[in-house]
């Protein structure tokens, strides 16, 4: 908490607008069912996946609001979406960050700060587990940042709240 806060400071004293915040900071664990998973490992992927976003809202928000507007861009999953076994914390996070980003939309839309979550199937990095799949259908990293560059460059009238993202061909 006191690094994010610490970090929004130093950006505030900067002379730079902030406009536009990308939350993509995320843990995985796929490993037990819920009932096998303990305290620390739940603590950990909510605190990073959830708390974390939160804590950037928290703290990023009342410059974008300052400075007239900006975007909020969330990197959910699509395990916010559908339930995935031996996932059930990683899924609870995603499904809370996308309520988060509903809500803060809502309470941000008012002030010209527009939220969005996307909401990315396996992307082909260390996080994703890749057994059984071709890495070369995944999605790539440079296919989410190209949807951020979409949402940040869309007319300033409208916004997407919520963005699902596949892979051409199922992995």
């Amino acid at each position: 908490q006191s690094d994010v806060e610490a970090l929004a400071q130093r950006l505030s004293a900067r002379k730079d607008r902030l406009k536009i915040v990308v939350n993509n900071a995320g843990v995985g664990g796929f490993s037990s069912p819920l009932h096998q998973t303990d305290p620390e490992t739940w603590d950990r992927i909510l605190n990073t996946n959830l708390r974390g976003v939160y804590l950037m809202i928290r703290s990023f928000a009342p410059a974008l609001i300052a400075n007239g507007g900006g975007d909020i861009i969330n990197i959910s999953s699509l395990a916010g979406k559908n339930a995935l076994p031996n996932g059930a914390a990683y899924s609870a996070s995603k499904w809370g960050l996308n309520g988060l980003s509903y809500s803060a939309a809502e309470e941000l839309r008012g002030h010209n700060v527009r939220v969005t979550v996307i909401c990315p199937g396996s992307v082909n990095t260390e996080l994703s587990p890749h057994q059984g799949k071709n890495a070369s259908r995944m999605l790539q990293p440079g296919d989410v940042a190209h949807v951020v560059a979409m949402v940040v460059t869309q007319q300033a009238q409208s916004f997407a709240s919520e963005i699902l993202l596949r892979p051409a061909q199922k992995p």
